[in-house]
């Protein structure tokens, strides 16, 4: 996983409120309604999301470009849709 951080998002998503599994479904709809090669960020919180969004995304095809934790514990993750 590259950690360079894209300069911007074509869509972004926050799933802060969510649990498991909604957190990967929601963000597979998101991926859905983005072109081939298009970046969507995703806001999450928690170990669950945190540990099974990337590699859900990565199994899927999609590049997990960056993935970093802010200290208010909100994590973002930067994906490419698979082409």
């Amino acid at each position: 996983m590259n950690q360079a951080v894209p300069a911007r998002a074509d869509r972004e998503l926050d799933i802060t409120g969510e649990l498991c599994p909604m957190t990967f479904v929601r963000t597979r709809l998101a991926l859905d309604r983005l072109q081939p090669g298009q970046t969507l960020l995703v806001r999450l919180r928690g170990a669950e999301p945190l540990a099974n969004v990337p590699r859900a995304a990565a199994e899927l095809g999609h590049a997990v470009l960056a993935l970093k934790t802010g200290a208010d514990g909100v994590s973002r993750l930067w994906l490419r849709r698979a082409g």
